[in-house]
């Protein structure tokens, strides 16, 4: 019977068994995985170069429910060191101008390679094709029953259990949110759960700009009201908007917690204030010999996009830029800085980089064991914690992981001692 039961190949998985492995030599861990292969969402993070960690690590990159809660858990967290713990299997990284960190050669697919390299050198059975239908308590631990690659039950018992399962976003990746579903099945509350780090969907999208990028600071607004701002590349869609800054702000879109009217607006000259950028379009105008509105935005924006915004001024392509009143340049700049997009919907499950909501942080302790049943643990996206695009989320994955295994290592120990 093995000693440490590990539900979930993904990325806290893979560092549970591992960090399990290394912490107790001789105890028996086992992972069980539903898909075919280990790590498959994990070889897709940061397009395939596994963006595995950031240097702005900080409580406010992460969306959840109860920020109070969230505070000791991110604490160890970053005590596990997963950069480090990386470091010390081999890993050797570098660091963007953003703070995201990568693995040197930018393969995620080396990541994976190495975690399973150190999980053959530490005996842990890898078990793919295994999918995970119930778990039950009893004196001597846990008894988890699981359908095999082959189609047969099977049960096997364990001192201690990891429940890594994942959340509902990628589900082209193998993920459908059990892990959730298994958190409240054992007794736990959850959060609903939500596609975070996804596009969203506009009431009345432009179609013609599709493929169109531009740079802007983008804000989420209820109402009037300002709840947050990213700056960043604004990708514009058949459907609405898209980009990383635009994901981010997807995370404030939580059921029961959003905005009651929420908003994006595009600020597509932020470096300028309004007044500024009214007289840069009317110097402009002068300088360019143009007498159409596509003509006048040769230098300033895609033609097109500036076109839009144009007409989002409630000004008519008949309008000759020569003729403007200082009204209408006012307004233009305005709009230019504040262009205003409404009836926000998030994009689905397929296109969320990550799940909001989940098991409450209230119910694990800072070990993330479960409270009330020693020696059962949740961690990575089971839990209502979504972090940031930039590598806080497998920060997260593989913290947690590291923790939850040592943990169960030495509750396992403890038990042999006894």
């Amino acid at each position: 019977m093995p000693n440490i039961l590990i539900l979930g190949g993904g990325a806290a998985g893979l560092a549970a068994g591992l960090a399990a492995a290394q912490s107790a030599p001789r105890a028996q861990v086992v992972v069980l995985e539903r898909s075919p292969r280990p790590g498959k969402k994990l070889l897709a993070t940061g397009n395939g170069r596994c963006n595995l960690d950031n240097t702005g690590i900080a409580p406010e990159r992460y969306f959840t429910a109860d920020p109070a809660a969230l505070l000791p858990l991110l604490d160890a967290v970053n005590a596990a060191d997963p950069l480090g713990w990386f470091r010390a299997l081999g890993l050797y990284t570098r660091t963007d101008e953003a703070g995201r960190i990568y693995p040197y050669s930018n393969q995620a697919a080396d990541v994976l390679a190495l975690l399973e390299h150190h999980l053959a050198q530490h005996h842990v059975q890898l078990r793919t094709g295994c999918t995970v239908r119930t778990l039950s308590q009893s004196r001597s631990g846990y008894a988890v029953q699981f359908e095999t690659a082959e189609g047969s039950t099977e049960i096997l018992r364990a001192d201690a259990v990891i429940c890594a399962m994942g959340g509902a976003a990628g589900p082209q990746f193998g993920t459908d949110g059990f892990g959730t579903r298994f958190a409240a099945q054992c007794g736990g509350r959850t959060e609903p759960l939500y596609p975070c780090l996804t596009a969203l969907q506009c009431a009345k999208p432009n179609k013609t700009l599709a493929g169109i990028r531009a740079k802007a600071a983008a804000s989420l607004l209820d109402g009037s009201r300002v709840l947050a701002a990213e700056t960043g590349e604004v990708q514009f869609t058949d459907y609405g908007l898209s980009g990383i800054c635009i994901m981010q702000l997807s995370g404030l879109l939580a059921p029961g917690r959003s905005p009651k009217a929420p908003a994006v607006e595009l600020d597509l000259f932020p470096a300028l204030d309004e007044a500024a950028l009214t007289a840069l379009f009317r110097s402009h105008a002068a300088q360019t010999a143009g007498d159409s509105p596509a003509g006048f935005w040769l230098g300033l924006l895609n033609r097109k996009l500036g076109c839009a915004v144009w007409s989002a001024a409630g000004l008519r392509d008949g309008n000759a830029p020569a003729v403007l009143t200082a009204g209408q340049w006012q307004k233009l700049a305005h709009t230019a800085k504040h262009w205003r997009f409404e009836g926000l919907t998030p994009c689905g499950w397929k296109q969320a980089q990550v799940t909001g909501g989940g098991l409450s942080l209230r119910e694990v302790d800072a070990h993330f064991q479960f409270q009330g049943c020693p020696g059962l643990y949740f961690v990575g996206e089971t839990l209502d914690c979504a972090g940031s695009c930039g590598g806080f989320n497998l920060h997260w994955a593989f913290g947690s992981g590291i923790a939850a295994g040592r943990d169960a290592a030495r509750r396992v120990q403890r038990q042999r001692k006894k």
